[in-house]
């Protein structure tokens, strides 16, 4: 299955595999739960710092699976190796971000 950048969706090889990811609007409303952030500027704002947490890179990867309709849990995510390594999986988050708020590595939010 090919990424769609049009859509928001990248492609990452995890565990060996190409597989797509996609931070779909419910993807974006787990992160926001999952770090207790008002509204989508906020989660935003929090991401273009451009420090990323290994507990970032996970719920970010794992939202970005499951909004492409993988069922995988967070802690699943945190066992898979990506192509590349750590560097790999930073890369992924990134290009995932960078697809959902779709800024060119800008991540701050606009109207």
């Amino acid at each position: 299955m090919a990424a769609n950048r049009r859509r928001g969706e990248i492609a990452a090889t995890i565990d060996g595999r190409e597989r797509v990811l996609c931070l779909t609007l419910g993807a974006l409303a787990e992160l926001e739960a999952a770090f207790a952030l008002d509204d989508i500027s906020a989660l935003a704002a929090r991401f273009g710092s451009g420090r990323l947490s290994a507990f970032d890179l996970t719920r970010i990867i794992g939202a970005g699976l499951r909004g492409a309709g993988e069922t995988v849990s967070d802690a699943e995510v945190g066992a898979m190796r990506f192509e590349g390594g750590a560097a790999g999986a930073v890369g992924a988050a990134s290009a995932l971000l960078e697809a959902a708020f779709g800024l060119g590595g800008d991540t701050t939010a606009r109207p």
